[in-house]
């Protein structure tokens, strides 16, 4: 599908994506939901993904909280480029690799409310002008809100599916 440029698709594909990948995890036995997943990937099973997409939505709520205070956020996060972004991921993995799957869930579920929120909050403009914000540099703030929404959700759904798979 297209990357949204408006609101109500941001909305509209943020929530379908989602919704999808959370119906794929719930219509798992409990014993699939844990499974390891085939080597080769840095998220290991469910767990991992979904600990992954909650703290880049963490992250960008970080951004956004210092951004529309008039500071210039670390993006994308202290101590880190986005060069630097698999070693990023890679202590995001560690950070959460004791924290249940139904935990992770729920927190999951929290910031992804939050999330929409913010996208709720914003007229087309706010999201999608370029240069609207100084803390977004030459993109927009919408972009920013794709990455962390439906685009990762996306990157969640084909990974999960693909490590099922190959089970």
């Amino acid at each position: 599908m297209p990357r949204p440029a408006t609101k109500k698709s941001l909305i509209e594909l943020s929530n379908k994506y989602f919704t999808d990948l959370i119906h794929l995890i719930n219509a798992l036995p409990s014993e699939k939901q844990n499974v390891t997943f085939p080597a080769g990937t840095l998220n290991r099973n469910i767990r991992d993904v979904l600990a992954h997409l909650h703290h880049w939505h963490l992250l960008m709520l970080g951004w956004y909280k210092e951004g529309m205070n008039g500071n210039k956020p670390e993006m994308p996060a202290k101590g880190h480029t986005w060069k630097t972004t698999p070693e990023l991921n890679k202590e995001i993995q560690i950070m959460y690799n004791s924290t249940p799957l139904s935990k992770v869930k729920k927190m999951l579920q929290e910031s992804f409310n939050e999330i929409q929120m913010i996208i709720t909050a914003h007229t087309d403009s706010e999201l999608f002008e370029k240069k609207k914000y100084e803390w977004t540099g030459t993109t927009s703030l919408g972009a920013y809100l794709v990455s962390a929404t439906s685009s990762h959700y996306e990157w969640a759904l084909k990974l999960i599916s693909k490590a099922l798979k190959e089970k």
